[in-house]
């Protein structure tokens, strides 16, 4: 655990990754936990420069959307419904080797507890989920030694337009530029500033 810490507290916020690694990162990600296992969002990478050129002013013009090598958009699905249930149904039937009859139980738990939220409550509760996929991310890539800088501050309705998802049915949350750190950025020798550990948590 004292080398996972060390990884995480080598991570900062910055930007330039191999293939190799890309598919590391996805992995992590594909890996995730989520609400049942639903995974209700779909992942965005962003590799093409023009189109970064074109998302940075809709997200303040932080220069960490052009500098680094890829963006990670987590996007929500929208009104997140039966149909997305019955296809998760039917991928655990065929990658377990399972009669979808069997998993009938399990299929009307998810739908008996999702279907009575109104739909700006499901899209709230899809949205939640990335940042747990968003978390598996940070951490794998300070384990590869690969900057992350999760970011809150774009416009999401605009990000939309620009990637076409309004016409997928997705609603980017966060996005993460992901990249290998430059020798010549000096804030990598910056130290972390963290509450302390006092002050952080509650043990009750």
């Amino acid at each position: 655990m004292s080398t996972y810490n060390n990884n995480l507290n080598w991570r900062y916020a910055t930007k330039k990754v191999s293939e190799k690694d890309l598919e590391a990162l996805k992995e992590a990600i594909q890996l995730s936990a989520s609400s049942y296992g639903l995974q209700p969002y779909k992942v965005i990478i962003v590799s093409d420069q023009e189109t970064k050129e074109k998302l940075k002013p809709v997200a303040w013009n932080q220069s960490q959307i052009t500098d680094a090598s890829h963006i990670v958009i987590f996007a929500s699905i929208n009104n997140f419904g039966e149909d997305h249930i019955n296809d998760f149904i039917k991928n655990v039937s065929e990658t377990r080797d399972l009669a979808i009859e069997n998993l009938q139980g399990y299929s009307d738990l998810m739908k008996n507890s999702l279907m009575p939220l109104p739909e700006d409550i499901r899209n709230i509760w899809s949205a939640k989920q990335t940042y747990i996929a968003l978390g598996n991310l940070l951490s794998a890539a300070a384990d590869l030694k690969i900057d992350t800088c999760p970011m809150e501050g774009f416009e999401a309705d605009k990000f939309a337009d620009i990637l076409g998802l309004k016409e997928l049915g997705l609603t980017p949350s966060v996005i993460a530029p992901i990249g290998y750190r430059s020798e010549e950025d000096e804030t990598q020798h910056y130290k972390k500033v963290r509450k302390s550990t006092e002050e952080l948590f509650i043990n009750i």
